[in-house]
């Protein structure tokens, strides 16, 4: 490229301007998909890379050792991108700068996407660890005292999903008229033994084990921290809207890459793998028992 300064001819700067515009208007072309945020379908043999975000826990490496490899023949090459926190791996699917991302449950994605004013959807289902509840203090829920602290996720879908969980094992009872997936602490009903909640960045929940009597730790965080299902005080009874979900931006949801992976999700090639991996315990998709 030429070097301009102010004793360049008037003729060499148009000249140097006019490979500019035609170098940028041939980058533009070039990144087209990328730009209008669609997904290309493979051609010619050729690859598509798509980038899935995930958050520290399980389901990067369900990407990585399960999923990817299973669509790889598809010309589908999956790399991951690492968030610490639920916030931002929407934002980026719904901004374009990533493809896809497998990190939060039904729930989470309608109230985020609600809130937010974001077209993001769900192409279906994964295996999923459950909530679980964790203490450095105690060894089974009956132990809980009088007045113990409970930390819990404090984003709104996790915290109604904590809650419930807490109502699960007779901890706490909820106002009857409310919406289980929108509860706050404030329709505690009843605190018989008049725990003490406090809402935390799921991120450090299970940092504050040490600080905080019992918490819920939601089962990303919890793979993430070393902490096993095996040792905690109760694991959460998942229904539909706390599975897992693989999803997308509405621009992508007809794409060849959203039909092959809404395929896939429900495919027994899926299951099999799932059932060779270390996955095998999570909870199933509810599309599986049907």
């Amino acid at each position: 490229m030429a070097i301009i300064t102010r004793r360049t001819p008037v003729s060499t700067i148009a000249a140097a301007l006019a490979a500019c515009v035609l170098f940028s208007t041939a980058a533009c072309g070039g990144n087209a998909a990328a730009a209008s945020g669609q997904i290309d379908k493979p051609q010619d043999g050729g690859t598509t890379t798509i980038e899935v975000g995930v958050c520290p826990g399980p389901y990067g490496d369900m990407v990585k050792e399960v999923i990817a490899p299973l669509l790889k023949d598809d010309g589908y090459e999956l790399i991951t991108k690492e968030f610490n926190d639920y916030v931002q791996p929407d934002k980026a699917l719904a901004a374009g700068s990533i493809d896809a991302n497998l990190m939060q449950h039904g729930n989470y994605l309608a109230k985020f996407s609600a809130d937010n004013n974001l077209d993001l959807v769900s192409l279906g289902q994964v295996p999923t660890l459950g909530l679980g509840v964790y203490s450095n203090k105690y060894d089974s829920i009956d132990e809980i005292a009088d007045g113990a602290s409970i930390g819990i996720a404090n984003d709104a879908s996790n915290l109604a999903r904590s809650l419930g969980v807490l109502e699960q094992q007779k901890l706490i009872t909820l106002d009857g008229d409310v919406d289980a997936t929108k509860a706050s602490t404030d329709d505690i009903a009843s605190n018989p033994k008049n725990l003490t909640v406090k809402p935390l960045d799921a991120a450090q929940l299970a940092r504050s084990l040490d600080t905080v009597d019992v918490v819920l730790v939601p089962g990303n965080y919890a793979w993430a921290a070393g902490l096993k299902a095996q040792d905690a005080l109760a694991l959460e009874q998942q229904g539909d809207g706390v599975i897992n979900v693989f999803a997308v931006s509405g621009a992508n949801k007809d794409s060849d890459f959203a039909v092959k992976v809404q395929q896939l999700l429900v495919s027994d090639e899926f299951k099999d793998a799932i059932a060779a991996s270390e996955f095998k315990d999570f909870g199933k998709p509810t599309a599986w028992k049907e």
